[in-house]
């Protein structure tokens, strides 16, 4: 406050001796007190962290070669679900060396974007829905039917759509074996626990169980502070679209309506977050579309909602740029929800499937 008080008498041009320093000083004081236009701590740091995002997207626009690292797209389902049980070829996004950043650019986002109001919608219709609580000792099931692209090659080679059945444990405790996982084919897998989780993989990000889920904040800002700082950096994915695909992966489950409302506001917050007209899911159902394209690595993620109970119908990722391994428009991942039910034995068909109970 005192260089702005010092600045606003402009110096005498001319000798400069104790005598000015005192005419200023009385002057000054005779002056009403300026305004506190001081931004606070948070306010300069998501100041200073969405000019040095705007600088480096300008730089690297302009001198970034060709060529960029090989990209392994995000699965917008839970990946210890659909990769580890070694059924899917199509890679998952990968923890970069550097720490995730705790903080980002996501309370700039505006809620008066016609996105934010969608998501509100939706959230307040997730708020109200009655679905029963997961007991601890029950498995989620999941039915979906999913595209992905294989990059095992170096080149996307898209699959053919393909069924998957899921039935994840609810235990919170670390487990080894985390649930089953059968293909439209009929075989049946185990999902085991995440690379590197020797002592077994806890409830928490890549093992959201409802339990967990409950237990995160409600209040939005809270709750994207916790996502910034706990989802893991991944290579080929600005920070803020890891945060959207991350949220993604947390939709269209068993989760507690509460939390499922924070998230859908939670993302609002997002920066670069916009509605997604026509927006389709993998089987072709058309809906409400809300998306995030990461304009750097050519990277577009849309999610799909219902028209009428704006309830998670899918999802669906693709280039938009060209790129080493594709060209743009490249199908890079798409999932329709099919079926989700709490039931108590892996294995188990929920009742009233269309194939019965338990095979």
């Amino acid at each position: 406050m005192n260089d702005r008080n010092a600045s606003a008498v402009p110096e005498r041009q001319g000798a400069g001796g104790d005598g000015d320093g005192d005419d200023r000083e009385a002057i000054a004081r005779l002056l009403p007190a300026p305004p506190s236009w001081d931004l606070p701590p948070d306010r300069h740091a998501r100041g200073k962290d969405l000019l040095m995002h705007q600088i480096d997207h300008d730089r690297t626009t302009r001198t970034r070669p060709v060529g960029r690292r090989l990209l392994r797209p995000a699965l917008l389902a839970p990946v210890t679900a659909l990769a580890l049980a070694g059924a899917l070829t199509a890679g998952i996004a990968l923890s970069g060396d550097d720490k995730a950043a705790g903080t980002a650019s996501h309370r700039a986002a505006t809620d008066m974007r016609p996105a934010a109001a969608l998501l509100g919608r939706i959230s307040d219709a997730a708020g109200k829905q009655h679905s029963p609580a997961v007991r601890d000792d029950q498995f989620v099931y999941t039915r979906k039917k999913v595209r992905e692209a294989d990059l095992t090659s170096g080149k996307a080679v898209v699959s053919p759509l393909k069924e998957f059945e899921t039935w994840v444990s609810q235990e919170p405790g670390p487990l080894r074996k985390l649930g089953l996982m059968r293909s439209g084919d009929g075989e049946t897998l185990p999902i085991n626990a995440e690379l590197g989780d020797t002592e077994g993989t806890p409830a928490g990000m890549s093992r959201p169980t409802y339990r967990w889920l409950a237990s995160l904040p409600t209040d939005p800002d809270e709750l994207l502070d916790q996502l910034y700082a706990q989802t893991p950096a991944a290579r080929g994915r600005e920070r803020d679209q890891a945060v959207f695909e991350q949220i993604g992966s947390l939709l269209g489950g068993m989760t507690p309506p509460r939390t499922a409302a924070a998230l859908y506001r939670a993302a609002a917050k997002i920066p670069g977050v916009t509605e997604a007209p026509g927006a389709r899911d993998a089987i072709g159902r058309r809906g409400l579309g809300i998306a995030r394209e990461d304009t750097r690595h050519g990277v577009h993620t849309e999610w799909v909602f219902d028209k009428e109970d704006y309830s998670f119908l899918g999802s669906r990722s693709r280039l938009t740029k060209d790129m080493p391994y594709g060209a743009a428009g490249t199908l890079l991942s798409s999932s329709a929800e099919l079926r989700h039910a709490a039931v108590d034995e892996a294995g188990r068909r929920p009742t009233g499937s269309t194939d019965g109970g338990k095979p």
